[in-house]
């Protein structure tokens, strides 16, 4: 690219994050704290948990145009903060950066050639803690977002990873044990040989490489901090989806067994010390009663030491059955979407219908982030349990011997009085302020008041799956048939004793 298309590209990119800002920014609530009111108090492991209520909303709009000329979508699949980039303004407000992760592009006619990606974008958090309700227009004066740039992901030998469907196998290196260079088989469309990313999770660590997890493995991927494939870690053979007892990574259908199809590793997260990475898969495997919505309940969360991952193979050292919730009528599991890590042996877990603005029903019964304690749980990694031959929850019952974590209920993103403070709603009408369908991210950061030093922000991202009505893919235009907004909530809680290092500026 000459010097005059740099240029234009900047100008073309300023003038897009101008449209992001909306108006000046004003102080809108005459609050410090929230509304006592708005409390919802849960006890987990002796300690009581607090959610304080939404206090930010915020959206990208549907046919934003990133750095590479696609349409910027899918980007609430995974979302981190990034460290260092949080701090407090002299006027109460808060800035920061968000990583965001998309998935595998616009497929809703099928999958395309995408290459994976994460994005930055800047926001500006002006927490409303009061009782009134504003317009949707001042909402978003909550929480002002302007996207900065695009990092695309590269595999071995520099080659693009893509988001076709893992219809082949490349078989693994000669010794994949020698060396974190040398891959097990892996996922990849035929049409390139590209290995095929379907990202969900991210987690950044301290060094600027980041870990990626993706439901066609479902593996999980180390990159450098330039986006370049430096190592992939293979799960539990109870966790591979095997067809006829040969890898098979289609998600177009289920397996015999292992993941079902697209419910791989949702979530990822680290621990405080950055030495331990925790995934937690989608739903039940297929043997493990994966293959119906009314059985799937029973899934697993994974643990990896990585305290020296770039000179060895990240080993498995935990692995637990985490009980999802389900629906009261029909006894539907909800899905998990997300993990993040609170404090030892507790976590938030993001799980969720997928009604609201580009889903099937208007109406949302179910998008919360919960708590996980698992510190009475079974660990059955190493165990019989590995093997697909011995489900942990056959039909989905679980099996005697296996005690799983705890499952609270805590922050619920669809609460009408919290939407209806930042002119948001669930159920008809569908337009521009109808709540989101897919939510699957989870970030925290310090609220930074020391009257409160056990507070955080919980930020959560949508996944819209870039449904927009004006969008580009691989330089075609397209027409979802929707405008589908990018959009963000921002919650205030009480987390006791949680560790969240690195995020705040120094």
């Amino acid at each position: 690219m000459n010097g005059i298309s740099r240029t234009l590209a900047a100008l073309v990119l300023i003038s897009q994050a101008w449209s992001l800002s909306g108006r000046p920014l004003g102080r809108l609530s005459s609050r410090a704290e929230p509304d006592p009111s708005f409390a919802v108090t849960v006890e987990v492991g002796g300690k009581a948990y607090v959610n304080k209520g939404l206090v930010a909303f915020g959206l990208i709009p549907s046919n934003f145009t990133e750095s590479t000329g696609d349409t910027l979508g899918g980007i609430g699949s995974a979302i981190a903060l990034k460290r260092g980039s949080f701090s407090q303004s002299s006027d109460g407000s808060f800035t920061g950066t968000i990583v965001a992760q998309p998935d595998r592009g616009f497929n809703v006619d099928g999958t395309i050639d995408y290459q994976a990606r994460q994005h930055q974008i800047d926001f500006v958090l002006s927490p409303y803690y009061d009782d009134d309700n504003l317009s949707f227009d001042d909402g978003l004066e909550t929480l002002k977002l302007t996207y900065r740039d695009t990092l695309l992901y590269t595999e071995r030998e520099s080659r693009k990873t893509t988001g076709l469907d893992a219809l082949g196998v490349r078989p693994a290196d000669s010794d994949p044990n020698s060396s974190i260079t040398e891959d097990p088989p892996v996922p990849i469309a035929p049409a390139n040989g590209h290995i095929s990313f379907d990202d969900e999770g991210l987690a950044l660590n301290a060094d600027g490489t980041f870990w990626v997890s993706d439901e066609y493995g479902p593996y999980i991927y180390l990159l450098s901090a330039e986006g370049q494939l430096i190592e992939t870690v293979q799960p539990p053979e109870a966790i591979l989806p095997l067809v006829d007892c040969q890898l098979n990574f289609t998600s177009a259908t289920d397996p015999d067994t292992g993941r079902s199809a697209n419910q791989g590793f949702e979530g990822l997260t680290l621990d405080a010390s950055g030495q331990t990475l925790y995934a937690l898969l989608q739903s039940a495997t297929i043997q493990d009663g994966g293959d119906d919505k009314t059985t799937s309940r029973y899934t697993r969360l994974l643990a990896y030491n990585i305290t020296d991952a770039l000179n060895v193979r990240p080993t498995l050292i935990g692995e637990y059955v985490v009980p999802l919730p389900q629906s009261k009528n029909k006894g539907k599991t909800r899905a998990a979407s997300e993990l993040h890590f609170v404090s030892e042996g507790v976590f938030l877990v993001l799980s969720r219908d997928s009604d609201g603005h580009g889903g099937d029903d208007a109406k949302s019964s179910y998008k919360q982030a919960d708590l996980l304690d698992i510190s009475q749980a079974t660990d059955i990694h190493g165990t019989k349990f590995d093997d697909p031959s011995h489900p942990i929850a056959k039909k989905g019952k679980l099996d005697k011997s296996i005690t799983p974590g705890t499952y609270v209920s805590f922050v619920n993103f669809i609460d009408d009085t919290q939407l209806a403070r930042f002119g948001v709603h669930n159920g008809k009408p569908v337009d521009q302020t109808l709540i989101d369908a897919k939510w699957e991210s989870l970030a925290l950061a310090p609220v930074l008041d020391p009257d409160f030093p056990d507070d955080y922000f919980l930020f959560t991202a949508a996944d819209n799956d870039y449904i927009t009505t004006q969008g580009i893919a691989l330089g075609q235009p397209y027409d979802a048939g929707l405008d589908n907004d990018n959009q963000f909530l921002v919650f205030r809680v009480t987390l006791p004793g949680a560790a969240v290092d690195g995020i705040a500026s120094s």
